[in-house]
């Protein structure tokens, strides 16, 4: 399994949570619409990963690469920040529990 994949799927997790909050804040078709296009692509994408990946290395890598990316993207466009430290160290530990898991993968 790809991380190209793994980063595609969270890419489209992202167009679809920031149309969902959108939507939850101002409503509008639009801003639905974007949450269902984006969720859409987070199943067809989650089908073609499953088809190389089992479940638990696909779900872990996609929720650590997912939150990294996505809280990349709400830091730099949504402006939304993290309030403690504790918040901070939480996040580095799932980038290394990232890189952990996805050595494990390529040790096989």
């Amino acid at each position: 399994m790809s991380l190209l994949d793994l980063t595609a799927l969270s890419l489209t997790e992202i167009i679809g949570d920031f149309g969902f909050k959108a939507f939850a804040k101002t409503g509008g078709a639009l801003n639905f619409g974007q949450g269902m296009i984006g969720y859409v692509g987070v199943v067809y994408c989650l089908i073609k990963s499953f088809k190389v990946g089992n479940v638990i290395y696909v779900n872990g890598m996609w929720d650590g690469i997912s939150t990294v990316l996505e809280t990349i993207a709400a830091y730099l466009i949504l402006g939304d920040r993290l309030n403690t430290k504790t918040q901070w160290i939480g996040l580095g530990m799932l980038i290394v529990g990232i890189i952990m898991v996805r050595m494990g993968g390529i040790a096989k």
